[in-house]
């Protein structure tokens, strides 16, 4: 089965395919993931309008499982469990990430290329995980992976700073 390319029409026809396609984003043509790290920057800023770190945690723990079922789903509808415009796993990562790192905008930025880097390189045990874990729950779990890696090194430089 070829994986069809989603547009708005599709994101829309479904409340998984809305979300396991980055609250529509994941349809720009170009870049999806890096497109769905950016729309995290200001999820991460709404949501800590109302939340301590420790709802963040929570938030986005919710937000993970939402992802299982939403990129499951629409992997299945799209004919490619793990399509590149599923941008959620990189949303729900990279608040994450944000909730961890200090609110200025050379960490935020540090913390972005970071993200990226450890999300497209895929180091060991990104790769892994993306390989072996298969469906919604292997999509979102090797972008936690990468969000764990980013929040070592970013705690490495404040501790190599400080």
């Amino acid at each position: 089965m070829n994986p069809r390319a989603p547009d708005l029409r599709f994101a829309l026809s479904h409340p998984a395919h809305f979300i396991a396609l980055g609250l529509g984003s994941g349809v720009i043509p170009f870049a999806p993931g890096t497109v769905g790290t950016l729309v995290a920057v200001p999820v991460f800023y709404g949501l800590a309008l109302f939340l301590s770190p420790r709802g963040m945690v929570l938030a986005c723990a919710v937000m993970f499982v939402a992802g299982v079922w939403a990129c499951d789903r629409t992997g299945r509808d799209l004919g490619d469990p793990d399509h590149g415009a599923m941008n959620w796993d990189e949303i729900v990562a990279f608040v994450l990430v944000l909730t961890f790192t200090p609110l200025t905008l050379r960490w935020n930025a540090l913390a972005f290329v970071l993200f990226r880097a450890f999300d497209i390189l895929k180091p060991p045990p990104v790769g892994a995980v993306d390989r072996l874990v298969k469906g919604g729950l292997g999509v979102m779990l090797d972008d936690l992976v990468a969000a764990a890696y980013t929040l070592l090194l970013l705690a490495l430089g404040m501790r190599l700073i400080r």
